[in-house]
């Protein structure tokens, strides 16, 4: 089991400088605050200090507490050039030191940000979505997003996917064959006249772009069996840096 100094806890999140102006636009349907280009900030603020609270790392407590302006003011200074749009990775260790990676990221449709009751289906290309052919056990490490991360990442390799670029996803399960979340996504998918997403019972994570379907109403929590899954269904994806976009269910 790893130990406190083995690992941090880590939040990743979109900074795009389109993000207020079409915020603006929608701002009933998103949530507070709405002038900032750093995607749902507040949850990614609120996910980090949740998985402190976990894992009694006080000193992380402490800091992630802090009031949301000065958190934005903290992840400002890493910004580069407040004109492109930016993947951030937002690391935290047991002492409350945080790190904050940037790397840049595509440009898209800022539409794609919002649910997507809120806007049609992109015409771009759906991802491939697999289901991992090996359970995996939840944990605080499942719960929680943490740079201990080799079941994700065994998953992703089983499937081939090796690179954040790729445009496929897997499914991770557990051992009762239940759907958890994807490696980098959580998944929507429609049963009835309902897009409905795994409950946090079956292991996976509360992702930020999770609690935003949930919250606005697009989605409800079911646990999702794989033994339900058809081969070419379509489905929603989402995560902090890419928003919201469609793949397609394989079990090939």
């Amino acid at each position: 089991m790893a130990t406190n100094s083995d690992f941090q806890i880590i939040s990743s999140l979109r900074f795009d400088p389109a993000l207020p102006e079409a915020a603006a636009r929608y701002s009933s349907c998103y949530p507070d605050p709405d002038k900032t280009p750093f995607y749902l900030l507040r949850y990614h603020q609120d996910r980090l200090l949740a998985a402190a609270r976990d894992f009694q790392w006080n000193q992380a407590v402490e800091w992630l507490g802090q009031d949301l302006e000065s958190f934005e003011h903290y992840l400002d200074a890493s910004i580069p050039d407040r004109t492109k749009a930016w993947r951030l990775r937002i690391a935290v260790d047991h002492h409350g030191k945080a790190k904050v990676e940037v790397n840049p990221t595509a440009g898209m449709d800022s539409m794609g940000l919002f649910i997507p009751s809120l806007h049609p289906p992109s015409s771009q290309s759906a991802w491939c979505v697999y289901v991992d052919s090996v359970p995996t056990t939840p944990s605080k490490f499942t719960k929680h997003k943490t740079t201990a991360r080799d079941e994700y990442t065994s998953a992703r390799l089983r499937m081939g996917i090796t690179s954040l670029a790729d445009t496929s996803e897997v499914l991770v399960v557990n051992p009762e064959d239940e759907i958890m979340e994807g490696s980098i996504t959580t998944p929507y998918l429609l049963r009835g006249h309902m897009w409905i997403t795994p409950p946090l019972s079956s292991g996976g994570n509360q992702g930020t772009t999770r609690r935003y379907a949930l919250s606005r109403g697009f989605c409800i929590e079911q646990s999702i069996s794989r033994k339900d899954l058809v081969d070419g269904e379509p489905c929603w994806l989402s995560n902090g840096v890419r928003g919201f976009f469609r793949g397609q269910i394989s079990l090939s």
